[in-house]
């Protein structure tokens, strides 16, 4: 059976940073290693996953691996390489879910691209999960209209580690079955930047001050 929280105590969720992706629509940019406030964007992600406090931070690499390892040097994170990234989304989030310590109720599938994701966006969706006794799909909505970050119970890791292509975790949500709580977090639910048009409009620099 899959664990559940004691009344009173919040899961442990863990947090899965997808940055494994090609940036293709960035040219020939890495889009997560573009700067926002002095910081590679996927530090960025990753230092307020980490604030969150939730339970273990896993950043799930692919392309350009190395160079995200050295933007996140010094933080405690889990490094999970994924050696199918060029497939798409769907094994990057399958490689996480096996990546998951067997302590984890949750795993928030985190999107390193959002920049206005915080701690505290973070934090309200971890409280809805654990107010829903860790036994409902929790997702980000932006006015109202589904975003990301998307938290998932134990139950459903076993799907997740299934999935393929890159259509991402939607069909499996369909076909779950289980509440679908919705937290609104307003425009960081919806924005991601996967252009260089994007990363300039949002406030960043692309790498190497170009």
């Amino acid at each position: 059976m899959s664990p559940r929280p004691a009344p009173g105590i919040a899961p442990e969720i863990a947090i899965a940073l997808l940055a494994a992706g090609r940036s293709t629509r960035a040219g020939p940019h890495n889009k997560l290693l573009a700067e926002f406030g002095g910081q590679p964007l996927v530090r960025r992600a990753a230092v307020q996953a980490l604030a969150a406090a939730t339970g273990p931070v896993l950043v799930v690499t692919g392309y350009q691996a190395e160079e995200i390892r050295a933007a996140l040097a010094g933080l405690d994170v889990t490094l999970v390489f994924n050696p199918d990234y060029a497939g798409g989304m769907a094994s990057s989030i399958a490689a996480a879910a096996r990546a998951v310590p067997a302590t984890a109720t949750g795993l928030m599938i985190h999107l390193a691209d959002m920049p206005l994701v915080t701690a505290g966006h973070i934090a309200a969706l971890a409280d809805a999960f654990a107010a829903a006794g860790g036994e409902a799909i929790v997702r980000a909505t932006a006015k109202g209209v589904r975003g990301n970050p998307v938290m998932f119970p134990r139950a459903l890791f076993a799907g997740l580690q299934r999935l393929e292509g890159d259509s991402g975790a939607r069909s499996l949500i369909e076909a779950a079955g289980l509440p679908v709580l919705p937290v609104e977090i307003g425009e960081a639910g919806a924005l991601d930047v996967d252009t260089v048009e994007a990363i300039i409009a949002a406030g960043g620099q692309l790498p190497g001050g170009a």
